[in-house]
């Protein structure tokens, strides 16, 4: 009784006892001592001839035995065991996270999710799009793309390691685009200094490949010393003769006597064969190559241009989030004289496709109401433009092309790329789908244009909105300008304001050009 006792005592307290040990004839188990070695055990003396003495040390040996733990929870215990690898958790917790890295980078993007009213104070140096229409029901929002993007979110060059397994996941998603450039051998040292400029604030952190065009093979020289610019992929490409030569329904007397012409009244380079070439092929030609065919964006770059800012954000993958479809960074004004019939032909086009006409179009910008609703001759300065291959390459701007193209406009008189590329957009794009790139810093030749409130990213002096409006128009043309700058009236609203009591004929009693009596200069804090 006294042995029965003891052992209801012990359980009592949480000592368990197996079957074995509650059983009076076991002798008792070795005991390993926990601050022994396991090969280091003794053994309690036993005596057959008492029950209670035998009963006794089995409770002390159970004292001194580690108390059994309970079998864990684990989900591995609902695998089978053929099935089970030998995973530590250190392992586990790395695969989790490569999981959810995978996760948010293949999710959508902010711009895609459902729209909430969030109020913002931030200011961007980038002026939105003009809408003239309602916007579609969750339409893009390009502001606020940029306030989640930037930060070169994007970038390829990320530091070897784990991210550099990402890349290639990465570059899947990643919009199918390219920079390009018309570039002779001989405009070498020029492109040099655009690619150096560009490569250092952009395009090394993002990779995209270049393609440069030319009317020849270039050169061993061109090619090594533009590879060594870049660590993206370089292609160099040769122009179709049949892009780069004259029509046969051009009358070649007729040219001739063109060129002569446009030279003697001063029309810039009027009197040049290749630029007339030229023109033509970045109006309606250069999309149609076949190297271009693997590519739906592009980035147009000329020689001897000048890049200021540092661009933190991936400006094709922007594109392709807020479904744009063309981007400029000058609205200027151009010499009529190089194109009288253009706007003559672009109407009698429209009366004969209004099918083609967008439902959201906006001409009205492009019109002066105080010249006969005559084409203002304002224009994107397409010497950098980035736009939507796919748009270019779609059947309105296909028939407005060739409509121009048949009419000889290219050769009888000097149409340029820009005006064209302009009036087409303007014809087949909502307003909503073409982005000012106000925050990039650039110039060509006299034009230049640098953002404001841009210290510490940007090496130049913050221009006004207006700065280059009429840069390229002579002072022996005769062209009547328009009453606002051209890319406040593609802006619309606020910027079209004037200031209280100025009139641009007391502007110009004074001798002002009539153009500095706008509420906003572009340069406000």
């Amino acid at each position: 009784m006294g042995s029965s006792f003891t052992s209801r005592a012990l359980q009592l307290i949480g000592f368990p006892f197996s079957k074995r040990e509650r059983s009076p004839m076991t002798s008792p188990k070795p005991l390993a001592l926990r601050q022994f070695s396991p090969a280091i055990k003794f053994s309690l003396p036993s005596s057959s001839d008492s029950s209670g003495s035998s009963s006794s040390l089995s409770s002390a040996s159970s004292f001194w035995m580690p108390r059994a733990k309970p079998p864990a929870r684990s989900f591995r215990r609902l695998v089978p065991i053929s099935w089970r690898l030998p995973v530590t958790k250190r392992q586990t917790a790395v695969l989790v996270c490569l999981f959810l890295a995978v996760l948010v980078w293949f999710s959508p993007p902010p711009s895609t999710w459902r729209r909430r009213d969030l109020p913002s104070t931030a200011r961007l140096p980038i002026a939105k799009a003009v809408t003239v229409a309602p916007l579609p029901k969750h339409a893009p929002d390009p502001m606020r793309w940029l306030q989640h993007n930037s930060g070169d979110r994007h970038a390829v060059n990320l530091p070897k390691g784990l991210w550099s397994a990402m890349k290639q996941i990465r570059a899947s998603s990643r919009p199918r685009a390219a920079l390009i450039s018309l570039v002779r051998n001989s405009e070498l040292e020029g492109l040099v200094q655009s690619m150096r400029q560009l490569e250092h604030h952009w395009n090394r952190k993002y990779q995209y490949p270049w393609v440069f065009f030319n009317d020849e093979p270039f050169s061993e020289e061109f090619k090594r010393a533009t590879q060594a610019l870049t660590s993206a992929p370089c292609y160099y490409e040769v122009v179709p003769d049949a892009h780069w030569s004259l029509p046969d329904w051009i009358d070649e007397g007729r040219f001739m006597n063109s060129l002569e012409y446009l030279g003697a009244i001063g029309v810039g380079k009027g009197w040049m064969i290749s630029y007339r070439h030229m023109c033509r092929w970045n109006s309606g030609f250069f999309y149609k190559h076949p190297r271009l065919q693997e590519f739906d964006w592009y980035w147009r770059v000329e020689p001897d241009v000048h890049f200021f800012c540092d661009i933190n954000y991936d400006v094709f993958r922007f594109m392709q989030d807020n479904n744009m479809k063309y981007g400029f960074n000058m609205n200027i004004l151009d010499d009529a004289r190089s194109f009288p019939s253009l706007w003559s032909r672009t109407r009698s086009f429209i009366n004969a496709h209004p099918e083609l006409i967008h439902p959201d179009a906006d001409l009205d910008w492009l019109l002066d109401p105080h010249n006969g609703g005559e084409y203002n001759n304002c224009q994107f300065f397409s010497n950098f433009e980035v736009g939507d291959l796919r748009y270019f390459r779609g059947a309105a701007n296909e028939k407005y092309f060739d409509w121009l193209d048949r009419g000889g406009g290219f050769y009888y008189e000097r149409f340029g790329d820009a005006p064209i590329h302009t009036l087409s957009v303007a014809m087949f794009v909502p307003k909503r789908e073409i982005w000012f790139f106000r925050d990039v810093g650039y110039q060509h030749d006299i034009n230049r244009h640098c953002p404001p409130h841009s210290a510490g990213r940007c090496s130049c002096e913050p221009t006004p909105i207006d700065e280059n409006f009429y840069k390229l128009v002579p002072l022996e043309s005769p062209q009547k300008k328009p009453d606002d700058t051209c890319i406040r009236q593609f802006l619309g609203g606020d910027w079209l304001k004037k200031r209280e009591g100025w009139t641009q004929e007391g502007e110009r009693a004074f001798g002002g050009d009539g153009y500095h009596g706008y509420e906003l200069s572009g340069l406000e804090e």
